[in-house]
């Protein structure tokens, strides 16, 4: 493991660029389905949101913190791991929602507010977790990690088009409504176009090193997920609620992860993105939908056996 941040990736800065723009289109279409009567419904009925976002951007960070303490991984694993943690729910966190049979509205909200939090909340947590810890906090140090232009990225790619969409979506309802599912669809494919696109020009260096942190993504997803829930059942919430919940803490934004690696965790010495954040953050990417998928699945079946549970 002595060579994993010495990994070449083929990666130019045109190829960030392009993720920066392919997110922010990715978000702009998400928002302009979303109205702030999203934003209102959780300051009427705050108890399961605020459950949620909890999960997300407190307990997550700290499971997290204690799995790299008692695994004691490399240290830009480590990093990655912290990364990925602080980072909100995936765009796809809404449709899995809808599979599992969990409270969809819900999730909805949770992913428009813990965009706008994970402004902040983002570049806090990756620096305050970090730097607990005495490995990755060298790393931060290393690489000169400015907190402020951290925050800028974050605002850029998330906050800007999330406030553009919801703000198109009001003024211009009808608009908004002819153009949201053709830019939804469209914008994701290009996601998808984009990940496997990297993936392929990378794929033998990803087959070559994935195996170094399957099974920690594996227990780290996870612990994600069962913080989610254990969070949802301890403070009583009602069974598709947990469901939203769950799946919003497990299910992360890994392209948002990737492209923070590409832009600011760059190694001085080589000047290439810290191989090992890079391997977490894409595995959790592919990694991540499977076990979404999977739990949805599971969830349905269950559902057909105690139908009395879920109504």
């Amino acid at each position: 493991m002595e060579s994993i941040d010495q990994i070449a990736l083929n990666f130019n800065p045109a190829s960030l660029v392009l993720l920066n723009v392919v997110l922010g289109l990715v978000m702009f279409g998400v928002a302009l389905d979303l109205r702030w009567s999203a934003f209102e419904s959780i300051l009427k009925n705050p108890r399961g949101p605020i459950i949620g976002l909890a999960a997300q951007f407190l307990i997550l960070p700290a499971v997290t913190f204690l799995l790299v303490e008692v695994w004691e991984v490399w240290p830009s694993i480590a990093l990655g791991m912290m990364l990925v943690a602080a980072c909100p729910g995936g765009n796809i966190s809404n449709i899995m929602t809808y599979l599992a049979g969990g409270n969809t509205a819900m999730s909805v909200s949770m992913t428009a507010v813990s965009t706008a939090v994970a402004v902040f909340m983002t570049p806090f947590n990756i620096t305050f977790w970090a730097s607990l810890y005495a490995p990755t906090a060298s790393l931060l140090r290393d690489i000169a990690l400015s907190p402020w232009m951290l925050f800028g990225n974050v605002l850029l790619v998330l906050g800007l088009p999330l406030v553009l969409g919801m703000s198109i979506a009001h003024r211009f309802p009808a608009l908004a409504w002819r153009l949201k599912t053709p830019f939804k669809y469209i914008s994701v494919t290009f996601f998808i176009l984009f990940v496997l696109g990297a993936l392929s020009a990378n794929w033998q260096t990803f087959l070559s090193h994935v195996s170094l942190v399957a099974g920690l993504v594996f227990v780290h997803n996870l612990l994600a997920l069962l913080s989610g829930y254990s969070a949802g059942k301890l403070l009583g919430l009602p069974d598709k609620d947990r469901r939203a919940v769950t799946i919003e803490t497990g299910i992360q934004n890994s392209g948002l992860g990737l492209t923070l690696i590409f832009t600011f965790f760059i190694d001085p010495q080589t000047g290439l993105p810290l191989g090992g954040m890079a391997l977490i953050a894409a595995w959790w990417g592919v990694w991540h939908i499977i076990s979404g998928l999977s739990l949805a699945f599971a969830w349905n079946l269950y559902d057909r056996y105690h139908p009395a549970v879920s109504e």
